[in-house]
């Protein structure tokens, strides 16, 4: 028996051995021959490059992937290590390390391009725009569509654009613009200078002026600052555009788009700076955004569909706008369009729908809900006669418009409270108001009653001022909708 129980302890014994000396072989690779080694010193911005240079030479130069720690040796054994620092690292593509100067001055252009060509071939990589540097940057194309998807586009520094008439095409519409990409985010602290004003008269003593040519062009000539085109999840957020010689961001065919936390800023007399303009997009978010600019802080064309904008700041401005739809006879679809939370200060409308006459489709499913109004000129505008030149001539076709709720609001105006002004023969539908309190600013200002045309809806709760004009029910005979009217 006792041979026997010393036999069974000897095995014991020899297991116990076994497990620990296994166990020793990876804790000890765990140790200080285990640990990657820190990126070299020498990959250190240098001082000289501000305090945003942290982290430069992540290109590696000359379009090569971003740099990586180096692997284990081989003779190694391939026992885990879990939480290693680098392992998801993305690459890093710094404009710096392609050329670009910084300086303000020389044509940083082809550096911001190579950049970009190598972060393209990099699934979510970053193209890095250090901070404290002033990049003059002429027209640029991020373009894809064989780009590989979610790039970053982190923006600390100022990019500027030129205003030397050289750099700028004849019928160039943007500044900067991404295309057909798929997960594409510009982010940062960073500022997108426009220098609009060379745009905006022919003389500027502050600025070398663009010559006549340029300077004289009709509004729709100058370049949208921030452009994107046929892309999809997009997202814009931190940055400051400034100063666009016309619309300072916009989306164009474009799906599952995100603005938020973004500054667009530009003087109340600059025309046609729209703050953001949406065509042909759909699934659009944009919240907690600043706008300050000489036309719509947002501008909802046709093709939208799905948009939700809430927690903006307006003014100075024209509003937030659904519009102008049907313009030269064409035809207009837009719906399910939310605004809500939104402050509007010293803009000439709050929120609006315009379309033209000839037109045809239809805008519907809208509901702007706790709008706050300050010195607006007048806060509720529908305008089925809309025109942007001396004249336009009657037409009959129209783009209907139906379910268009206002909702809680309030402020002063300094013209109209509200202006209803709707088709003849496709008169609005479906229009209610609930809880609209809009008072003068000043008694003395001369001001004008609600005005009401073939407009039909209802009454939720008594308004200041009263709405007698509007007309209870549907309106009688409403046309069939053909198919060219049918979205």
């Amino acid at each position: 028996m006792s041979v026997y129980r010393l036999k069974c302890f000897g095995l014991l014994l020899l297991l116990v051995l076994l497990v620990c000396s296994s166990l020793d072989g990876c804790e000890g690779r765990k140790g200080k021959h285990w640990r990657r080694k820190s990126p070299s010193s020498s990959l250190a911005r240098k001082k000289t490059r501000g305090k945003s240079g942290g982290g430069h030479n992540h290109g590696g130069g000359g379009g090569s992937g971003g740099h990586t720690s180096p692997p284990p040796s081989s003779n190694q054994s391939p026992c885990p290590v879990t939480g290693s620092p680098n392992a998801s690292k993305p690459a890093m593509f710094d404009v710096l390390d392609f050329g670009a100067k910084g300086d303000g001055v020389t044509d940083d252009t082809k550096a911001f391009e190579d950049a970009w060509a190598a972060a393209c071939k990099v699934e979510g990589s970053t193209v890095f725009v250090p901070a404290e540097f002033e990049f003059l940057v002429g027209p640029i194309s991020f373009s894809g569509p064989y780009c590989q998807p979610n790039i970053v586009f982190q923006l600390d520094g100022m990019v500027i654009a030129p205003t030397d008439a050289k750099d700028w095409s004849v019928g160039l519409l943007w500044w900067i613009e991404f295309t057909k990409l798929r997960g594409i985010t510009i982010r940062g602290s960073g500022t997108i200078e426009g220098r609009g004003s060379v745009w905006w008269t022919n003389t500027n003593s502050d600025v070398d002026s663009i010559n006549d040519e340029l300077s004289l062009r009709t509004p729709q000539m100058k370049p949208t600052a921030l452009r994107f085109y046929g892309s999809y999840n997009v997202t814009v957020t931190g940055i400051t555009i400034q100063n666009s010689p016309q619309c300072h961001l916009k989306f164009d065919n474009c799906e599952a788009v995100q603005v938020f936390n973004v500054t667009i800023a530009s003087p109340g007399s600059s025309p046609n700076t729209d703050g953001i303009h949406l065509q042909n997009s759909r699934d659009v978010m944009i919240h907690h955004t600043n706008m300050s600019c000489g036309d719509d802080c947002v501008s909802i064309q046709t093709g939208c569909s799905n948009v939700n904008i809430h927690s903006v700041d307006c003014g100075p401005g024209h509003g937030i706008s659904i519009g102008g739809l049907g313009r030269d006879n064409t035809k207009a679809c837009v719906s399910n369009i939310t605004v809500r939370d939104v402050n509007m200060h010293n803009t000439t409308t709050g929120v609006r729908i315009k379309t033209w006459q000839g037109g045809s489709g239809s805008a519907q499913s809208i509901r702007f809900s706790n709008i706050r109004v300050t010195e607006v000129q007048t806060p509720i505008v529908i305008d089925q006669f809309y025109c942007d030149k001396s004249s336009c001539k009657n037409q009959t076709s129209a783009v209907a418009l139906s379910g268009i709720a206002y909702e809680n609001i309030k402020g002063t105006y300094t013209v109209k409270p509200v202006h209803f002004a709707c088709s003849d023969t496709s008169p609005c539908s479906d229009i209610s108001l609930t809880g609209v309190e809009l008072k003068p600013l000043q008694e003395q200002y001369h001001m004008y009653q609600p005005f009401c045309w073939q407009t039909f809806g209802e009454l939720y709760t008594p308004t200041i001022p009263p709405i007698v004009c509007l007309q209870n029910g549907k309106p009688a005979g409403n046309r069939i909708l053909s198919d060219r009217d049918v979205c």
